[in-house]
């Protein structure tokens, strides 16, 4: 099978970089033969390419592990939606920060840009599906826009949406109907030569989803607006600060970046940590910066002071004084005769 990969732009907010992951391990493992894998993809996934006429279909695939397996996909996002399916083995599988074991018949479903890593921290033995869709959200508020080869009717559609977005329960014992539309997926894959099979693809991946409204809708579903709410993706942005406190940060491009307005994204960020953005912002360049005090030694104060987003070593050494109650530099020298005593 012909691997490629494309590269494109990530995802940018301000300063908040999401990258769809590429799969790099699952790549490696191939490369290795220590799986079974195909798939056809676009973007930095893995995978024969796809075409124009299955636009909005990032990757769709399997990959088949028999033996024990050495690798894992660590904790990731993906810009759209993922269906993955467990046709046999077992899968240690985490969504998040929630930890199972996927047995056989199990279909997980992550919603765009929602955390999650497959092994633990190896994959298990087993034959496992995914099909990822862009739904063209960047924030857990914004509305979904399913690709338009989607042929649900409109009603079927929002409550399919609805469904989705709107509750908390991310795994699910499915039937011999959608273990029966997997098997097809596996063929369609297979023998797929350069877009040959995008009609036989879309197909399936609409009755998917007809099979998914179905499942769900037999269930007893507790729906909760708050997950469609700004205040998941103001949680979203605060979750990935940490990545990007060089950023030179205001209040604005900070709400900007978690797409709502100021008022909304403070009253959010207060909620959620008790303390103003600014002050939220302060407290995570000063873990930053007691960190690289502590384990980079080699380090000069005032690129510590750079590297966690202080613009001045002296604005630096007056916020961590205030806050440590002593100088950089002291702070440094007493952790490192604590260490060498023992303590």
């Amino acid at each position: 099978m012909k691997v490629n990969k494309i590269k494109i732009e990530p995802f940018k907010g301000d300063g908040i970089v999401y990258h769809a992951d590429t799969c790099v391990p699952l790549l490696d493992a191939f490369n290795r033969k220590k799986i079974k894998f195909k798939a056809l993809a676009r973007h930095t996934y893995p995978g024969d390419r796809l075409d124009e006429n299955t636009i909005g279909l990032n990757s769709i695939g399997y990959w088949d592990a028999s033996v024990p397996q050495d690798w894992g996909l660590d904790w990731h996002r993906n810009e759209g939606i993922e269906f993955h399916f467990l046709e046999s083995g077992s899968m240690p599988y985490a969504q998040e920060n929630k930890e199972v074991i996927l047995a056989p018949n199990h279909l997980t479903i992550t919603r765009p840009w929602e955390a999650h890593k497959v092994g633990n921290p190896h994959v298990g033995m087993g034959k496992f599906y995914w099909v990822i869709i862009d739904l063209g959200v960047r924030r857990p508020h914004q509305d979904w826009v399913w690709p338009d080869w989607i042929t649900l009717t409109p009603s079927d559609l929002d409550r399919l949406t609805t469904i989705l977005r709107q509750n908390e329960k991310s795994i699910w014992k499915t039937d011999q109907k959608i273990r029966d539309c997997f098997a097809r997926i596996y063929k369609a894959v297979n023998t797929d030569q350069s877009g040959s099979n995008a009609s036989k693809i879309r197909l399936l991946v609409n009755y998917l989803l007809i099979l998914l409204l179905d499942l769900l809708n037999t269930d007893d579903i507790v729906l909760n607006e708050s997950l469609t709410d700004s205040s998941r993706s103001v949680k979203y942005f605060l979750d990935e600060l940490g990545n990007n406190l060089s950023e030179n940060w205001t209040v604005e491009l900070m709400a900007e970046s978690a797409g709502v307005g100021v008022t909304r994204f403070t009253h959010h960020c207060k909620r959620l940590t008790n303390v103003t953005p600014m002050r939220y912002l302060t407290m995570k360049r000063l873990e930053l910066a007691k960190k690289l005090l502590l384990e980079q030694g080699e380090l000069s104060i005032s690129e510590v002071a750079y590297m966690s987003g202080f613009t001045t070593s002296q604005y630096f050494a007056t916020v961590f004084k205030k806050h440590e109650k002593c100088s950089p530099n002291s702070y440094r020298v007493a952790h490192a005769i604590l260490e060498l005593e023992g303590v």
